[in-house]
């Protein structure tokens, strides 16, 4: 069983920054195959997927975050982080760590990504208030 733990969120002014860390219960292992990623959701909406690496270190963004945030992972492979700058009121969600361990082959890499059901472990949320 695998345990995600998000931190860092808060109330913040349009234009600010935050760093969220998703804390990882385990090491996967070099060898693992997995995906990690970032979702939100805004009250009233759906749940969207906004940021994703995978076991080789390749990212991927939505349209509306791309050179805003930034994911990255510790070189212990024990945390996800994801750096928001330049924070909009659109920005205002819940946060989720999400984490998809075990195989996975390129079309679900390219295609379902965004996929709530192509992960298998998240997280509890953190809260990201971005004020006008």
């Amino acid at each position: 069983q695998v345990q995600l733990v998000e931190s860092g969120g808060g109330s913040v002014q349009a234009g600010g920054s935050l760093r969220l860390s998703c804390e990882v219960s385990r090491y996967f292992g070099s060898s693992s195959s997995y995906i990690l990623a970032w979702f939100r959701q805004a009250p009233g909406k759906e749940r969207e997927g906004v940021a994703a690496m995978n076991n080789d270190g390749t990212t991927n963004y939505v349209d509306s975050v791309k050179g805003r945030f930034t994911i990255s992972q510790d070189n212990a492979k024990i945390t996800l982080f994801l750096q928001m700058n330049s924070l909009k009121p659109d920005d205002t969600a819940m946060y989720y760590c999400a984490a998809r361990i075990g195989y996975y082959n390129d079309y679900m890499w390219r295609n379902l990504r965004w996929e709530r059901s192509t992960y298998n472990y998240w997280g509890q949320g953190t809260q990201v208030t971005v004020s006008s």
